[in-house]
């Protein structure tokens, strides 16, 4: 399970928003965990990427479900932001055991990507929020896309 973390000036590690809390609230209290800590390569873009994959689950969600609550929203979450960049273009196959194929999203991990495939990754994110999420949009909603990620 991966939480993204701010750490405060008091020295306390705290989720950066409510999807990522929620996971945090599943661990149990006097319970030990084992964590590896790895940096974003430019945390604030990351904070971007997961507010515009915010604002899309809570557009489609009230689209396609009514406004309805999910019974594990994080897990929603997890579910929705992996299929958005399999829509953009960015993801893996693999065979069964039985022979099918199995598509799976590629990691958000930009510390592992070069500007140039930095910037198509963001940019097929949008394509595809705009062709699926928000089909027909307007001007305005297209320049709140492209916004979260200036």
């Amino acid at each position: 399970m991966i939480i993204e973390m701010i750490k405060h000036g008091s020295g306390v590690l705290v989720a950066v928003d409510d999807i990522n809390q929620d996971k945090l609230d599943k661990f149990k209290i006097g319970e030990q965990y084992q964590i590896e800590i790895k940096r974003s390569r430019n945390p604030g873009f990351h904070r971007k990427t997961f507010a515009f994959f915010k604002f899309c689950f809570e557009h489609w969600s009230a689209e396609k479900h009514g406004q309805a609550q999910f019974i594990d929203e994080s897990g929603q979450f997890d579910i929705f932001r992996k299929n958005l960049t399999v829509l953009a273009g960015f993801y893996n196959e693999f065979y069964t055991i039985k022979g099918s194929v199995r598509i799976e999203a590629k990691s958000l991990s930009y510390a592992n990507m070069n500007q140039d495939e930095f910037e198509q990754h963001y940019s097929a994110l949008i394509n595809a929020a705009i062709k699926h999420i928000f089909p027909g949009c307007d001007k305005t909603v297209e320049q709140k896309l492209t916004e979260f990620f200036e």
